[in-house]
């Protein structure tokens, strides 16, 4: 256990970061897993940008490495493009 009150501090603010960084990720999965069960271009377009944005928000705060924001983007939209 630490025992420094900035090192307690910081496993507190640590823990409460991961849980918040956890959630941000798993909500930015599912909505990837939403938009690739779409079959539809009109429903998947507004879907698109909004797993843009959210994948734009992960790797600007690094919870993901931008490369990995990259590929997912181009290959979604490549996916959306291919829709009729």
């Amino acid at each position: 256990m630490a025992n420094h009150k900035s090192s307690i501090k910081r496993i507190r603010s640590n823990a409460a970061k991961r849980l918040r960084n956890r959630y941000q990720a798993k909500t930015t999965r599912s909505a990837i897993k939403r938009l690739r069960i779409t079959t539809d271009k009109s429903e998947a377009t507004p879907l698109l940008t909004k797993v843009i944005s959210m994948l734009d928000r992960l790797a600007k705060k690094n919870i993901i490495h931008k490369n990995k924001a990259a590929n997912n983007k181009s290959k979604l939209t490549k996916f959306v493009n291919a829709l009729k």
